[in-house]
């Protein structure tokens, strides 16, 4: 399958609790109250979106890595609140290799221990693996992240290892330790999505 997405597309993923659709400058107001209010939300994250100018800063970049055909940015929207939840998105994507990473996921506190993220990721990776024929999905996260890591282990991702002094941390001089999970074309369609579909 060789696919030619259109970049420009306004790409939305929805169901009965959830839709996402492409993050735009607008979306400063919607997620602003955040940026404010939660600043803890990027304790992990190598790209803050902590403070106004961090907010419009990272959003200005998200939207300029989907014109380059590198990413695909989501904001988040709650159905059942009728409330912004937070962002997503589809980054390192490679259609000729038939692989892609998910990440950029954060989601105010309120969104937290729901089961919003099981329903973005579920959404995520039809896309993914059913519309866009990916053989493997990856994901990443801080290995100090205890949460992000038990979020990602709940949808059905495997781990594949550690890259360690990988990365730089925000406001510090310690670089991280990144951990690296993933989820396989025949994972999906044999085990993953009907685990996944079974905790919706």
């Amino acid at each position: 399958m060789n696919i030619h997405f259109d970049f420009s597309q306004n790409l939305i993923l929805e169901d009965e609790m959830v839709l996402l659709r492409p993050l735009q400058l607008s979306d400063i107001e919607n997620l602003l109250p955040f940026s404010l209010h939660e600043p803890e939300l990027w304790q992990y994250s190598l790209v803050p979106a902590s403070g106004k100018e961090n907010l419009e800063n990272y959003i200005g970049s998200a939207i300029k890595a989907r014109e380059n055909q590198a990413e695909f940015p989501f904001v988040v929207f709650d159905k059942m609140t009728n409330r912004c939840a937070g962002c997503t998105r589809f980054y390192d994507i490679q259609f000729a290799f038939k692989t892609l990473q998910i990440g950029y996921t954060w989601y105010g506190k309120d969104f937290q221990g729901t089961k919003l993220n099981k329903h973005c990721k579920y959404l995520l990776l039809t896309q993914a693996f059913e519309n866009w024929g990916m053989e493997r999905v990856e994901f990443r996260a801080d290995n100090n992240n205890e949460r992000s890591k038990a979020a990602m282990k709940s949808i059905g991702c495997q781990v594949d290892g550690v890259l360690r002094s990988h990365l730089p941390t925000y406001q510090s001089e310690v670089r991280r330790d990144s951990i690296v999970l993933s989820i396989l074309r025949k994972e999906w369609f044999s085990e993953v999505k009907i685990k996944l579909q079974s905790k919706l």
